[in-house]
């Protein structure tokens, strides 16, 4: 006996899916500059391996007994492969219900996030609607509201600690949509078409006044710099091809190591460049990000949060096709000291290198913790001091570059001083408390309050002082371990690099502390 006519019905249903809203919903969205789900999923994955889950569920119409009509669940989620390694997607569909919870089946968000934590593979979050509790009109089908609670949450935690999660932000996002995408540790948002808020416009102006719309509330130019999301993407390719190489650095979970690739760059390459690169004049700033690619490998690096605490850079890189962490100052903006956004900046990021073992490059040129009253009222301090403590805390292989200047508590904090982690200063190096043209001012200020002629005296104690600066007299009291020519930080750096290696199985599994959003 055949069961053809079941199978014929199978299919029909599976095309009814692929209506997705309707037409003019989809050509609606597709006039926002927007792709659909399902063409989201297919420009994402590698071509022709995504495998759907859930395919048929959706609220149904019947007559006599005859499906009549059918509108699919507004989230799309099963299995697929980037670059060849497999990982589950979960995506929204705003062309049903706008995304709202409401037009969809609960059960296949929460199942995607258990996926994905059980087989211990990457999880990536399309997020376009609100995917929380839907909207007022929830209350005419159940007849009572809800106490909330956040729908698969305790997969949310768990996953940050042990598989790469992912989220894109590519419409109008909000509530726990929006809180979706901030739970992840690679987010991004698109351009012109995203916004990302807790509540929008239609709720901030009754309970506010504000009367804003969704671009003023939540758009790229809000949260390039907020902290709330990663990466910006000019486009949704863009975004994807961003996942895509985000992903390529790191392993499929905690119990692997990262993925190493060929070395197509010599480790030996020695950049002539790097004896000048650093201004003689120590108030002249240097333009950081072209250091990099003379010390990493060709093409390979991968800069994350570039406009949130911008004195500091942080990203992802190669040292002989070898994925590593990379941390830098950039000392254009506010000298490249710790404010309060930089802090929590490195914090995130160092945990993220710790729970997916991943080397950290340090390339110090730390002048301390940002001064000044605006500093105090954002509580510098004591984000600086998370931020040290998250280095202390992290048993990844760290090697720390100097630079130039690591001055006060902020400089000290930049790698664990009382561990066996490696470190190289370039000659360029200038250390000690304090910065000896302001310490100058503390140290002497009663001698300089009381002389004749001031500036006269401060000219003699910078004098002075200038004779004893050299980093040459540190090494000669083992202050420093090493002082290098600075065109040997790459091939110094690959072979450190392969000795990490060899110490990373040691931590395999589970960091002792989960990373946080």
């Amino acid at each position: 006996m055949s069961w053809q006519k079941e199978v014929d019905e199978l299919r029909r249903r599976e095309e009814m899916t692929k209506a997705l809203g309707g037409e003019e919903r989809i050509a609606k969205h597709h006039s926002q500059g927007k792709y659909t789900v399902r063409e989201r999923i297919d420009r994402l994955l590698d071509e022709g391996s995504f495998h759907e889950l859930g395919t048929l569920a959706g609220k149904a119409t019947y007559q006599e007994g005859r499906l009549t009509d059918f509108r699919p669940g507004n989230f799309l989620f099963g299995s697929g492969r980037i670059n060849g390694q497999k990982v589950v997607v979960g995506a929204d569909d705003f062309t049903v219900r706008g995304g709202a919870a409401d037009g969809a089946i609960l059960g296949k968000q929460e199942y995607s996030e258990r996926m994905a934590h059980d087989l211990q593979l990457p999880l990536i979050r399309l997020v376009d609607g609100t995917g929380g509790g839907g909207s007022v009109k929830m209350l005419d089908d159940t007849g009572y509201p809800y106490v909330p609670v956040n729908p698969a949450w305790n997969y949310v935690v768990k996953n940050m600690g042990t598989i790469p999660v992912v989220a894109a932000c590519l419409g109008s996002v909000a509530g726990l949509g929006a809180a979706r995408v901030a739970a992840s540790h690679f987010s991004i948002m698109v351009e012109e078409t995203s916004q990302l808020f807790v509540a929008g416009p239609p709720i901030v102006k009754p309970g506010l006044g504000e009367d804003v719309t969704k671009e003023e509330l939540g758009g790229v130019q809000v949260h390039k710099s907020s902290g709330a999301i990663d990466n910006i993407a000019s486009s949704e390719d863009d975004a994807f091809k961003q996942i895509k190489k985000f992903l390529n650095y790191l392993p499929p979970n905690v119990w692997k190591l990262p993925p190493v690739t060929e070395a197509i760059d010599d480790a030996n390459r020695k950049e002539d460049s790097l004896l000048s690169v650093i201004p003689r004049n120590r108030k002249k700033p240097y333009k950081i990000r072209e250091i990099l690619p003379m010390i990493f490998d060709h093409h390979s690096i991968f800069e994350i949060g570039r406009f949130f605490g911008g004195g500091t850079l942080t990203g992802l890189a190669r040292l002989k096709g070898h994925p590593v962490g990379f941390l830098a100052s950039d000392p254009f903006i506010g000298g490249g000291a710790l404010t309060a956004e930089s802090c929590e900046k490195i914090e995130r990021f160092v945990d993220l290198c710790q729970t997916f073992h991943l080397p950290i490059v340090n390339l110090v040129d730390q002048p301390g913790m940002s001064i000044g009253l605006h500093s105090e009222k954002k509580g510098t301090i004591r984000k600086g001091v998370r931020t040290i403590s998250a280095i202390y805390q992290t048993n990844v292989p760290m090697i720390e570059i100097i630079l130039r200047r690591v001055f006060g508590v902020g400089g000290a904090g930049m790698t664990n001083g009382h561990g066996l982690n490696k470190r190289y200063a370039w000659p360029s190096g200038d250390w000690g408390s304090l910065p000896i043209e302001g310490g100058i001012q503390v140290a002497f200020r009663r001698e300089l309050s009381e002389s004749d002629n001031p500036k006269d005296l401060m000219d003699t104690l910078l004098e002075k002082m200038e004779s004893i600066r050299s980093p040459f007299l540190t090494a000669e009291a083992f202050g420093i371990e090493e002082i290098i020519d600075p065109r040997d930080t790459r091939p110094l750096l690959c072979e450190w690099v392969e000795d990490a290696y060899e110490l990373l199985p040691q931590q395999i599994g589970y960091s002792f502390h989960s990373m946080r959003p």
